[in-house]
């Protein structure tokens, strides 16, 4: 009766005692494998592709390449009241910037800049837009002007302009690119450029030069004396007699 009293309370100790272990080693066990499930928090997640929206809000594309180009523009700084001259406005291909801005009139003053487009032709119809704005001068043609701009052509603006009056006047030539998506989605457009210019316009014998205007003086006094000779007709009717015999 006690060896089995004694082998029944050694059983109940052993059980005892692996339930205790058990229970210590199975939350530590838990414990584990949700930590392992969890990011750690020093991990950062991949940072996303740069993009350009140019879709006014919708779809999102990669940012696009750029293309680097000259904008030159040509005006006179002097013209004469009453007559007509013309502004110039190019975007020529520049890839290396190399590019050396030049006058097609002679007289007239040249400047130039580099500017970028987006190379987005391939998705888009990419429209050049010019706006020349100078009050009190009479601009043709007037309001925006546009031309499709497309890879590796250069695109031209012109205006004729006349001055009515003698004075200097104050103008802006403005440049804009649109975008319009070739699958129908919303437009976009953006200034690229304001140059201001300033143009004299001047009287005709503000144009002369100080010795020029004393010569056509001088011519003038001479003539009208020799007009005004009282045997001018005598004279000429002796010369015309040599003349005839």
């Amino acid at each position: 009766m006690r060896k089995s009293l004694h082998h029944r309370n050694k059983g109940f100790i052993l059980y005892a005692l692996l339930l205790g272990f058990g229970l210590l080693v199975l939350p530590s066990a838990c414990g584990t494998d949700s930590e392992a499930s969890q990011p750690s928090p020093t991990e950062s997640a991949p940072m996303p592709t740069p993009t350009l929206d140019l879709s006014g809000g919708g779809s999102q594309s990669p940012a696009p390449s750029i293309e680097y180009r000259q904008l030159t523009l040509e005006f006179p700084p002097k013209i004469r009241a009453g007559d007509a001259d013309l502004i110039r406005l190019t975007l020529e291909v520049d890839e290396h910037g190399n590019l050396t801005p030049t006058a097609e009139i002679d007289g007239h003053e040249v400047t130039g800049e580099t500017i970028e487009v987006e190379d987005l032709y391939e998705t888009h119809y990419i429209i050049a837009e010019s706006r020349l704005d100078m009050a009190g001068v009479q601009v043709v043609p007037p309001g925006l002007i546009s031309e499709p701009l497309l890879p590796e052509e250069s695109v031209t603006f012109y205006w004729s302009i006349s001055t009515p009056d003698a004075g200097n006047y104050l103008g802006t030539v403005w440049f804009y690119l649109r975008y319009i998506p070739k699958d129908g989605g919303a437009e976009s457009r953006r200034a690229v450029s304001a140059q201001r210019i300033e143009i004299v316009s001047t009287k005709f014998f503000d144009v002369l030069s100080a010795d020029a205007a004393k010569k056509i003086g001088a011519i003038g006094s001479f003539l009208g004396a020799v007009l005004g000779f009282p045997f001018v007709d005598d004279i000429l009717k002796f010369f015309w007699g040599k003349v005839k015999g």
